[in-house]
């Protein structure tokens, strides 16, 4: 189907009226790079301040900014301490000393670590209120409690 091609069977083409002026092809890529200039890289107004500093302050800026935004993120993820925590501890300050301690004696309702796992950060103020008690006096009633071997 293709037709066998010889390059004789076709004529030459003519030469150029003139042939290039001299050193043409060495100044042609000069020329053609002087018409394409690179566009100057324009600088913000706001962040040519950035540019002029060095590479360790520019590090040390954004690795405060970094930190900054985490501490900030942090702050404003913690719930807000209010009235929304007064509500659970009046709750259990209304509760009998005496009950609390049979409920935690009873053999059938057990802490386990999942139930500890779930209680919500406790208030520190709530520290505030207990007795001082001093080594002297804390020894005294841990001398009164029975040393019985069934819960070693």
């Amino acid at each position: 189907m293709n037709t066998p091609f010889r390059l004789d069977d076709h004529q030459r083409r003519a030469q150029p009226l003139a042939p290039p002026p001299a050193d043409y092809f060495e100044r042609l890529p000069r020329r053609i790079m002087a018409r394409v200039q690179p566009e100057a890289p324009r600088e913000s107004a706001l962040l040519g301040w950035l540019a002029a500093l060095s590479g360790p302050v520019r590090t040390a800026l954004a690795s405060a900014v970094v930190l900054g935004g985490f501490a900030t993120s942090f702050f404003l993820s913690q719930p807000a301490a209010g009235p929304a925590t007064s509500a659970p501890v009046a709750a259990l300050e209304a509760v009998p000393q005496t009950e609390m301690v049979q409920y935690l004696l009873a053999a059938d309702s057990r802490l386990t670590l999942t139930d500890l796992a779930e209680l919500p950060a406790t208030d520190r103020s709530l520290t505030d209120s207990f007795l001082q008690a001093s080594p002297d006096e804390l020894q005294d009633a841990l001398d009164a409690q029975p040393a019985d071997d069934t819960y070693l």
